[in-house]
């Protein structure tokens, strides 16, 4: 096989059947009928299974994955190259935000520079404002507190060799982050500037985008415990030169500074501390708890696909 494209569905009804005959319409541009089409379906709620088995029984270049429930984007992605087998795999989202047709730009960039993976970046995020900066804190945050350098405005949209597939599934995380993950696998990677249409909604909410990033920082970087250990450091020296103040004070013959509304505000203030800084710990005690239990991260249902000679049926 020279060419898989991989892509998720999740209230994608409205989007299958274009996206289907675009895809394998670029794709037989490229490597002529030589080349597959893997559509996991996250436990979308609409029709898209069901209209996904009705094209795949009429095209044996369809294959669709469907998951026995909603497991996450990232989660479905990870899925769906796991069952790709080209030479190359195309992956990207299937609202058509990200068109079929620039796989043929991507492989022309790929064979120009021998490069093992292409993948999008946009010129200016689209959305509105709110959208637009909490991409901008989401990204500037991931580069601080993780050290990994993913570019600003990253699509899903890559186009990678079944070699780099190959070693960024060997990456068994339970609660992983694919954007980290793509970078942290390595090889020569090369962005390509896209323009991204905006033709749905967003599905992700200022909740899940804040769980993103907590998720993110804390799969890739241990920095926030080591934040926790110098703040807690300089609290207590902070205490400790107080407190020789009032030594000093004492033996001066005055008497210390008294103040109910400075106590109560060091009380609010240090335990706020205390339980801000264990919720951080516990962030990353429940992560152990659920990578040592070593649950698969999707449960296939089921796999539907047409041989090649049932094709003329």
């Amino acid at each position: 096989m020279k060419l898989s494209i991989v892509a998720t569905l999740y209230k994608s009804a409205e989007y299958i059947e274009e996206f289907c005959t675009r895809a394998g319409t670029a794709a037989k541009e490229l490597v002529g009928d030589d080349y597959e089409i893997i559509l996991v379906n996250d436990g979308s709620p609409d029709e898209s299974l069901s209209l996904a088995k009705k094209i795949a029984d009429q095209n044996y270049h369809i294959c669709v994955v469907d998951l026995s429930k909603n497991f996450g984007h990232h989660k479905a992605m990870m899925t769906g190259l796991q069952q790709a087998t080209g030479d190359r795999v195309f992956l990207l989202d299937s609202d058509l935000e990200e068109e079929p047709e620039w796989l043929n730009l991507f492989a022309e960039y790929m064979t120009k520079h021998q490069c093992d993976v292409v993948y999008g970046v946009q010129g200016a995020r689209k959305g509105g404002w709110a959208e637009r900066v909490s991409g901008s804190l989401f990204y500037r945050a991931f580069r601080l507190l993780t050290g990994i350098s993913q570019p600003d405005n990253i699509v899903t949209a890559r186009l990678m060799t079944n070699q780099y597939v190959t070693e960024l599934l060997r990456h068994e995380e339970r609660e992983l982050n694919i954007g980290g993950l793509w970078l942290l696998t390595g090889f020569d990677q090369r962005s390509l500037l896209i323009v991204k249409k905006a033709t749905s909604p967003t599905t992700y909410s200022l909740r899940a985008k804040l769980s993103h990033l907590v998720n993110a920082v804390t799969s890739f970087s241990s920095l926030p415990l080591v934040f926790t250990f110098y703040v807690g450091g300089i609290v207590s020296l902070t205490a400790l030169i107080f407190i020789a103040y009032l030594i000093v004070r004492y033996f001066l013959g005055t008497a210390p500074p008294m103040g109910y509304t400075s106590i109560v505000a060091s009380i609010w203030l240090f335990s706020g501390l205390i339980i801000f800084f264990m919720g951080v710990q516990g962030i990353y005690i429940s992560k152990i708890f659920t990578e040592v239990k070593r649950r698969p991260y999707t449960i296939i249902r089921s796999i539907y696909r047409i041989e090649r000679e049932d094709s003329s049926k």
